[in-house]
């Protein structure tokens, strides 16, 4: 029987990948609302790459459903999660925008990877311990095996570098663990990535424990900055921010709450620790907190406006979606048809 022929990339849609060009992929979940934290550690960034790289960003819902979600509330968060990518720079035209769930191929790859990850090294993962902590009604297989999807999130795409945040690392230590594995057996067939992870926003705290990553699922309101926060939340929560009995702005190991702050002053002003110092010298955290709420408000003005007029077009988003998930699919399937050559499937 003779093998059908590789499907060229899909007619519709502008985006084709450069040969020339190294590859990007990263994702977020469309669980709870995004935080500064999402922004600033993660999609903030992705923007800096769509000139230079071959980029695919995915909203992965498939990894929401770890934790239990209610399904209208899952579909909104979406659609939001996709509009809040363009609404912070990500052109489509210019970047594989893609659903996670529309791309069987994930869930395919996932299986066999599950197959060439160790147990043991699953249950060293930090994040399935926290999450566990925090689900103990909920401690499902899904919860301790998404490490392997993750991996064929990447893996799929024979991916050169991934945005994450510093949390994020263990997950592509064991990424890269697993495709030197399989690599190993059946010969090169993945890529192994690398993280890039920015020098400032790779980790914003909670404003009400800055010893603690700021969390979209923090049950403390004020602990959390939403992207769609209006700007008089968003000052009043920055006046409520936690930091020290202290009065001086000025950077120090102790001071986990003023380095926090002026970690996220310094993403969304571009201005260096030195100079925040010098700007606040002789002025308190009044003034400072007061400060960093309004840098943070003007910022997020115009990717709230753009992102409501996306959200008043699901026509426009669903091509986005279908565009990004069929050229997403050309790719993956590429690779995932070289996987199960190796493993010993047969091709139908």
């Amino acid at each position: 029987m003779r093998r059908k022929a590789e499907a060229g990339p899909p007619a519709n849609g502008t985006m084709e990948f450069s040969k020339d060009k190294k590859i990007i992929f990263s994702g977020v979940q469309p669980s709870g609302n995004l935080t500064i934290g999402n922004y600033l550690g993660a999609i903030k960034n992705f923007g800096l790459f769509q000139e230079t790289y071959n980029c695919l960003y995915c909203v992965v819902d498939m990894h929401a459903i770890t934790v239990r979600q209610d399904p209208a509330e899952l579909r909104r968060r979406t659609y939001e999660t996709l509009a809040l990518y363009m609404a912070s720079g990500l052109d489509p035209e210019k970047n594989v925008l893609f659903v996670q769930s529309h791309v069987p191929a994930h869930a395919q790859l996932g299986w066999v990877l599950d197959c060439f990850t160790m147990f043991g090294e699953l249950s060293r993962m930090t994040q399935f311990k926290d999450k566990s902590a925090k689900n103990a009604q909920n401690i499902n297989a899904g919860l301790f095996t998404y490490p392997s999807l993750m991996a064929a999130d990447i893996l799929l795409y024979q991916v050169d570098l991934v945005p994450v945040g510093i949390d994020q690392m263990q997950h592509i230590e064991l990424t890269r663990d697993i495709a030197n594995r399989f690599n190993q057996i059946y010969s090169d067939t993945f890529k192994v990535p690398e993280a890039y992870i920015p020098k400032t926003g790779m980790k914003i705290n909670s404003l009400a424990d800055p010893t603690k990553k700021m969390s979209k699922s923090d049950e403390n309101q004020n602990a959390c900055v939403y992207l769609l926060d209006d700007r008089d939340t968003i000052i009043r929560k920055f006046k409520r921010a936690v930091t020290d009995s202290d009065t001086v702005v000025k950077s120090a190991p102790e001071k986990d709450g003023i380095n926090n702050l002026m970690t996220i002053y310094s993403c969304f002003t571009g201005k260096t620790f030195e100079e925040i110092e010098r700007e606040f010298d002789g002025r308190g955290y009044g003034d400072f907190k007061l400060a960093v709420g309004e840098a943070c408000a003007d910022a997020l003005s115009p990717l709230q406006t753009e992102f409501h007029r996306l959200m008043n077009d699901k026509a426009y988003l669903e091509t986005v979606m279908k565009n990004g998930s069929d050229y997403a699919s050309y790719l993956a399937n590429k690779t995932l048809s070289k996987v199960y050559r190796k493993v010993g499937f047969i091709a139908k």
